[in-house]
């Protein structure tokens, strides 16, 4: 029953996006363009964010003050959604999703155009910024990244010390074993899935690249029959996830955890290890100082997998930031996202990897320097293609829904074994290639 309802999901986004594509009355070729004369600029828009913590701290009512110090005549207004990327799909449906919104992963690249406003040439603003590849649909830019973010595990330092374990792990097994001393050693979780909210699962697909090294991972999808079958990066991957819930390293009830409570719990040592990405760090950091804890105890280490002797961290854009493409403010749309990127200075403050070519590297990713962990930058030159057999498969490798469906199958909350989900995935894969 699970693997069918777990293909259902797949088909109803395909539909939802489909059907939004026809009530849009087709991709429009607008450019929001970037306005030269801050005193031309007016009127008020709606900014969609997964900053939920952004929205309750009043950080990004202070960016909104200072961008009125140059734009005095827009008002920005702030909709945090604890679900965003649940919540923004079911919007996409109508023309109401905000004027600027950071772009859902469950949105194909090739159907940007459809919701998204052009934002100029790739071959301009891929001069100023990275990643522009990942939002670029014939030749033209649909989304900005403000920050990348390497691929890694956000973990207690104290903890894994406590545990007798003050190196990285090497191998999946001996992670394994780390998180299993992690158990018999300490009070803490070893490991925390932040399986009820979904979108931090969909992080351990970005983990693809990252153990074979491979900046070509994603577009070999497009060619390779079996992703899941032994030695491919999606099995070692996944097999981890798998086999971290089935040997019972991660919390009791997945269905209980909280992604802002979360961070309290890795903070404090409750919870000793989570797979996310290196903007998570501060937040963590923030909430171990909040709660009286050592902010140095919050630590990032790669994937657990080396190739010839050294460790691989995939780098990608997170969110990109877009303009939806029925805005009936694009020049104000376009002051905010511009501004944001290039003056907030919210990539600095969240000790993340600026878009902005030529920024430094952020302090939390020097250990990754000093440790000669390699940055991958994958290609996009077959994402079109990834993305047509992953809908045609109805798996949504982008998606929570897959993620989440190991961990049931994992702890025994629907039927079937690890070598059975895969075998599954591989099928699917391989009969959406051969449907093309």
């Amino acid at each position: 029953m699970r693997r069918t309802a777990f293909a259902a999901t797949g088909v109803v986004l395909a539909l939802g996006l489909a059907a939004c594509g026809g009530s849009s009355g087709g991709p429009s070729s607008e450019t929001a363009k970037a306005p030269t004369d801050p005193s031309t600029v007016k009127g008020t828009i709606t900014v969609l964010t997964n900053r939920t913590d952004q929205v309750q701290d009043g950080t990004l009512k202070r960016y909104a003050a200072a961008f009125n110090a140059i734009y005095p005549q827009v008002k920005v207004k702030f909709q945090g959604l604890t679900d965003y990327e649940g919540d923004v799909r079911i919007r996409l449906n109508s023309k109401n999703y905000g004027d600027v919104l950071s772009i859902p992963n469950s949105v194909p690249l090739q159907q940007y155009p459809t919701f998204f406003a052009p934002l100029g040439p790739a071959a301009d603003l891929s001069k100023t910024y990275d990643f522009t590849d990942h939002a670029t649909v014939g030749g033209q830019v649909y989304g900005i990244a403000n920050i990348g973010t390497a691929n890694g595990f956000v973990y207690n330092k104290a903890v894994w010390k406590q545990a007798g374990v003050t190196e990285w792990p090497t191998t999946p097994q001996q992670f394994i074993d780390d998180l299993k001393a992690i158990k018999a050693r300490t009070g803490a979780t070893p490991y925390y899935t932040n399986y009820h909210d979904g979108w931090p699962l969909t992080n351990w697909g970005n983990a693809l690249g990252s153990p074979s090294c491979d900046p070509a991972a994603s577009d070999k999808l497009a060619d390779t029959k079996e992703p899941w079958a032994p030695g491919q990066d999606l099995n070692v991957v996944d097999s981890l996830l798998y086999d971290t819930v089935h040997d019972k390293l991660s919390e009791a009830d997945p269905n209980t955890t909280n992604w802002e409570g979360s961070k309290a719990l890795l903070g404090t040592g409750k919870v000793a290890t989570m797979w996310l990405g290196s903007w998570a760090v501060v937040q963590m950091r923030d909430a171990a100082k909040k709660a009286g804890q050592n902010p140095d105890d919050i630590g990032f280490m790669p994937f657990p997998a080396q190739k010839d002797g050294h460790f691989c961290s995939v780098v990608r854009p997170d969110y990109q930031y877009a303009v939806n493409v029925h805005s009936g403010n694009k020049p104000a749309a376009r002051a905010w996202l511009d501004w944001y990127i290039n003056r907030s200075g919210d990539a600095q403050a969240a000790l993340s990897i600026s878009s902005v070519k030529g920024t430094a590297l952020p302090a939390d990713l020097k250990p990754f320097q000093d440790a000669g962990v390699r940055f991958i930058h994958l290609t996009n030159d077959r994402t079109a293609e990834v993305d047509e057999i992953d809908k045609a498969s109805e798996i949504g490798i982008n998606n929570q829904d897959y993620p989440q469906h190991i961990v049931d199958v994992a702890r025994g909350a629907a039927g079937g074994d690890k070598d059975g989900v895969f075998e599954d995935l591989d099928k699917k894969w391989s009969d959406a290639q051969g449907a093309r």
